[in-house]
């Protein structure tokens, strides 16, 4: 439910959810109501379990970057950064292809935990299957078949667990934000953690991934799975509740896409989605190379290491605060404001002429990016109904992948042609292009919860 809807309740968009007071379990939450503050105290818990999940799949997931170098060597491939490069492609490709089957599936089937434990424990076998590879006498062919069916299954247990946030109480923007929070967290802990395991031994990342992959889908397990109520909650605390309640009960695989792929505004989050990740994974490759460069700031590994974790740190422990911020003032200013600011930024830290500024503004960036992330992931939550939110925030990670893996090509082809400013002017200029074109659309249909929000949303 969005301001662009004539029929929007007002009370619905209080919180930021487009519930209203009709909760998706059925209890009232209007203030003073001692069902409503054991369910907020119920969800709180949740929270922090799913949160705890999409932590250890980032953990899981990110553990292997810093060493792959010596990792596709070890796995039968040539030196180079081809090898490199398909390693990580099989992963995303498998991330792009799957994300809304899941979701779909999910949505279709009224079920998600389940769902979530076989995608963990799934990706947990893949990674000892892949550790097992050099001893088995197959070649990296072999593994990067096995990085496609463990993406396949990541994706599952990754987009699920933020579909299951999104069907918490407590504002959208919130839930977003601890998602937010766990996937900052898990690549700053990935990152320094699979550095450190790399130096002891090659496939000691992989080994450690699936334990991490594994305890996730355990933890999975103690989380209540809410999604085969959501619909139905809704449908039955809405005007024309009987004719909705049977619509979404009859929901299937096909139905499920087909309403997520056609809901209006959905693009609009999408788009940012799809540039927000792009100059993440630019960052992730141009980055390490940038501040390495001894034509640039000519860093050690460690210390690049470090400087893109002044990006992580604000980014992942900013995010459930500004997520919150957004359920208060609206959707509007952060992700518009963010955005812009964001864009501003990132173009600085190509042209700083010192690492003490360059330092500094990945602070920025870093703070930027908390404003505007968990907005555009409660933008989705805001727009689509309880039974097609699995596909929808499948849809959102498949552009986030996309974004991934446009963020390398595009980054490291202009860095290699035009060199590193052109590079960071490009990237950063698309995300300025994005906010500015896209300014109108998310006005009018950003919840105008708030002041601010408000103004936005009435231009």
């Amino acid at each position: 439910m969005s301001d662009a809807d004539p029929d929007a309740d007002p009370s619905a968009e209080a919180d930021g959810s487009g519930h209203g007071d009709a909760s998706i379990d059925g209890h009232s939450s209007v203030d003073g109501d001692p069902s409503a503050a054991a369910a907020a105290e119920a969800d709180a818990g949740e929270r922090r379990r799913l949160g705890a999940v999409v932590l250890a799949v980032l953990i899981s997931q990110v553990l292997l970057y810093p060493g792959v170098p010596g990792l596709v060597v070890a796995l039968g491939a040539p030196a180079g950064i081809d090898a490199g490069m398909w390693f990580l492609v099989a992963e995303f490709g498998a991330f792009v292809t799957f994300a809304v089957v899941w979701g779909a599936l999910s949505d279709a089937l009224g079920t998600r935990v389940p769902l979530i434990v076989t995608g963990a424990l799934g990706g947990a076998a893949s990674y000892v299957a892949l550790a097992s590879l050099p001893g088995l006498g197959f070649g990296f062919e072999a593994a990067l078949l096995v990085r496609v069916v463990g993406g396949a299954l990541t994706i599952g247990a990754f987009s699920l667990s933020i579909t299951l946030l999104m069907d918490l109480r407590g504002g959208n923007g919130r839930n977003m934000g601890t998602a937010g929070l766990a996937i900052g967290l898990g690549a700053a802990v990935g990152s320094v953690v699979g550095g450190a395991l790399a130096d002891m031994g090659a496939l000691y990342p992989v080994y450690a991934g699936a334990v991490v992959l594994a305890a996730a889908g355990l933890l999975a397990v103690t989380v209540d799975d809410r999604a085969a109520t959501s619909g139905t909650a809704t449908a039955t605390t809405e005007p024309g509740a009987d004719a909705e309640a049977t619509d979404t009960d009859d929901v299937g695989f096909r139905d499920v896409l087909a309403r997520a792929r056609t809901t209006p505004g959905l693009l609009v989050p999408l788009a940012f989605g799809f540039v927000d990740r792009l100059t993440a994974g630019f960052f992730a490759l141009v980055g390490v190379y940038y501040f390495q460069d001894p034509a640039t700031f000519g860093l050690s590994a460690a210390g690049a290491g470090a400087t893109l974790a002044l990006f992580f740190v604000p980014f992942a422990l900013l995010q459930s605060p500004f997520g919150a911020l957004s359920d208060r003032i609206g959707r509007f200013l952060p992700v518009v404001a963010g955005s812009l600011a964001y864009g501003v930024v990132t173009i600085g830290v190509g042209v700083a002429p010192a690492y003490p500024i360059a330092a500094g503004l990945m602070v920025l960036v870093g703070v930027c990016g908390a404003l505007m992330a968990p907005a555009t992931m409660a933008l989705v939550t805001d727009l689509v109904k309880p039974e097609v939110r699995g596909a929808a925030m499948g849809l959102f990670n498949v552009f986030g992948s996309l974004g991934f893996l446009t963020g390398f090509l595009i980054g490291g082809s202009a860095t290699d042609a035009f060199g590193y400013t052109p590079a960071f002017l490009a990237v950063g200029g698309l995300e300025l292009a994005i906010a500015i074109a896209l300014l109108p659309a998310v006005r009018s249909i950003s919840p105008g919860a708030g002041v601010i929000g408000r103004l936005g949303a009435e231009g």
